[in-house]
C-alpha cells in the first residue's frame, strides 16, 4: 500500500503530466487520494462530504447552488478564470464559503480536504476526470450525456465497478420533484394504456447563436483555451465554438440528440425496461444547414427500433417531451405536463402487483445519499451510460448516412465497420484514455 507520506505532489504531477495514470498509479490513485469521511463508513452519518465542482459554466454554476448541494462544496474548477471567480464569489454569497479555487481538474483530484466531484464541463472533458476522479477514490456525478462516445462510455462503467465508486449521472427528471416522470413510467410499464408499440420523443430545434459570424482568433487571456480543447482535435479558437455553442459541434458533443435527448432518451429507456439494454436497429433522416455555421444537423428524425418490436421516433418535428402510443391510448409527459388520453389512468393508484419503481425526489440528495450508503443512485453510471449510448447511435446513422445494426448484449455495432467519433476515436496526443484494471 503507497504511504502518502512518501508520496509527493510533484511526483503525481510527473506522472500525470501527459494526462493518462499508469496501471501502478492507477492502482496506488484511492490510496494516494481519498479520505475517506465518517459519513461514508457510517461512523457520524452527520459528517458533511466534501465536494469539488469541475466545471463552473451556467450548468455548473447551477448545480453548485442548489439548496441541497450547495452547503457542500468546497473547491471549485474551470479553465475560464471567469467562469472559476464567479463561481466562487456565487458560493460566497450563498453559504458564506471561500471555495478553493482550481484551473486544472487534476490539481483538484490531488485535494485530499475532498471526497466527491461533480462535473459540469463540455461532453468531450466528461470521460477523463471522471475516470480520474475514480481513480482518485472520489465519488462521481457527472452531467449528462454522460461521454462523447460509447467507447468512453464502457470505460466509465469499467472504472466505476473496478475503483467501486458511487457514480451519478446528471439525467434528473428520474428525481423530478412533482415525480411525473416516475409516474409515467410506471404506468406504461403496468400497461395501463396496453401494450406500447410506438413512442414518439420530441427534442428543441438548434438555438444557434444570433450574433454574426466572427473570424476564428486568438482566445481571450481568461480561457486556457489548449485545456479546453483537451483531448479534441486541434482548431483555431472562435468563440462560437466553445462554452454554451459547443454542443453544435461533432468534436465536443452531438447538438439536441446528446442534450435533450439525454433527458427524454433516458425516459424512454426507463419506462421501456431498457436501462441494461438499447434497440437493435437505428435509421436516420437529417437535413444541414445551408450556412455550414454549425456541424450537427438543423431538422433531424432517428428511427429506433427494439427487439421487442417497439420502434421509438425522435427529432425535433414531434412535440417536445415523451408520447407512449399504446393500444388503448396515450401517455405524455413533459417538465410542465402529464397527461393521458385514457380516463382515469393518472387519477387510480397503483395497484401491489403493478410496477413500482425507485423514488427519487431529489438527484443531488440521492448521490449525496449513497456516498454514505454505498448502494447504486437512482441514474447509475451503467443507466447513463446506455442512455448515452442511445443518443450516440442517433448521431452515428446520421453521419453514416445508412441504418445501423446494434447488438445491444455486445454493445457493438453489426457488420460493417463505422469509424465515426460518436462510436469511439483517439484522443489528441498527449491526453489518453487510461487502462482499467
Amino acid at each position: 500500500m503507497q504511504n502518502t507520506s512518501t508520496f509527493p505532489r510533484r511526483e503525481f504531477l510527473r506522472r500525470t503530466r501527459n494526462w493518462t495514470l499508469t496501471a501502478g498509479a492507477a492502482l496506488a490513485a484511492p490510496n494516494l487520494f481519498f479520505n475517506q469521511t465518517k459519513a461514508q463508513t457510517g461512523e457520524n452519518p452527520s459528517e458533511a462530504i466534501r465536494v469539488g465542482i469541475i466545471g463552473t459554466g451556467g450548468q455548473g454554476r447551477s448545480n453548485m447552488s442548489t439548496r441541497t448541494l450547495a452547503p457542500y462544496v468546497v473547491a471549485v474548477c474551470d479553465v475560464d478564470s471567469n467562469h472559476l471567480a464567479e463561481a466562487q464569489k456565487q458560493l460566497k454569497a450563498k453559504t458564506g464559503v471561500e471555495a478553493k479555487g482550481y484551473a486544472d481538474y487534476r490539481r483538484l483530484l490531488e485535494d485530499k480536504g475532498i471526497d466527491a466531484v461533480l462535473i459540469a464541463t463540455p461532453d468531450h472533458w466528461h470521460t477523463l476526470p471522471a475516470i480520474h476522479a475514480c481513480q482518485a477514490g472520489k465519488d462521481v456525478y457527472c452531467e449528462k450525456p454522460l461521454t462523447l462516445s460509447i467507447r468512453e462510455g464502457q470505460a466509465l462503467v469499467k472504472a466505476a465497478r473496478y475503483y467501486k465508486r458511487v457514480f451519478q449521472t446528471g439525467s434528473q427528471q428520474r428525481s423530478w420533484p412533482d415525480q411525473k416522470f416516475r409516474r409515467a413510467c410506471e404506468y406504461v410499464r403496468s400497461e395501463r394504456i396496453g401494450e406500447v408499440k410506438m413512442v414518439r420523443v420530441g427534442l428543441p430545434g438548434v438555438n444557434w447563436t444570433k450574433e454574426p459570424a466572427v473570424p476564428d482568433g486568438a482566445p481571450p487571456p481568461e480561457l486556457n483555451y489548449d485545456m479546453w480543447l483537451g483531448p479534441a482535435p486541434e482548431r483555431p479558437y472562435n468563440k462560437h465554438r466553445v462554452h454554451y455553442f459547443f454542443r453544435f459541434f461533432w468534436d465536443y458533443s452531438g447538438g439536441q440528440m446528446t442534450n435533450w435527448g439525454a433527458h427524454h432518451l433516458d425516459i424512454t429507456q426507463w419506462a421501456l425496461g431498457m436501462d441494461e439494454s438499447g434497440p437493435v436497429h437505428i435509421s436516420a433522416r437529417a437535413a444541414f444547414d445551408s450556412q455550414k455555421r454549425f456541424e450537427v444537423p438543423s431538422w433531424f428524425e432517428i428511427t429506433y427500433k427494439y427487439a421487442n418490436g417497439v420502434t421509438v421516433l425522435c427529432g425535433n418535428s414531434h412535440r417536445v417531451g415523451t408520447t407512449f402510443e399504446g393500444q388503448d391510448g396515450i401517455i405524455y409527459v413533459d417538465r410542465g405536463r402529464l397527461e393521458s388520453s385514457v380516463k382515469g389512468v393518472l387519477e387510480e393508484p397503483l395497484a401491489s402487483d403493478e410496477v413500482h419503481l425507485q423514488v427519487s425526489r431529489d438527484h443531488h440528495q440521492n448521490w449525496l445519499d449513497c456516498i454514505k450508503s454505498r448502494e447504486k443512485p437512482i441514474c447509475d453510471v451503467a443507466i447513463g451510460h446506455r442512455s448515452a449510448t442511445v443518443c450516440h447511435l442517433g448521431n452515428i446513422a446520421v453521419q453514416a448516412g445508412r441504418p445501423i445494426q446494434w447488438d445491444p448484449v455486445k454493445e457493438e455495432i453489426v457488420g460493417e465497420p463505422v469509424h465515426i467519433k460518436q462510436y469511439g476515436y483517439e484522443y489528441r496526443q498527449p491526453w489518453e484514455l487510461p487502462e482499467i484494471g
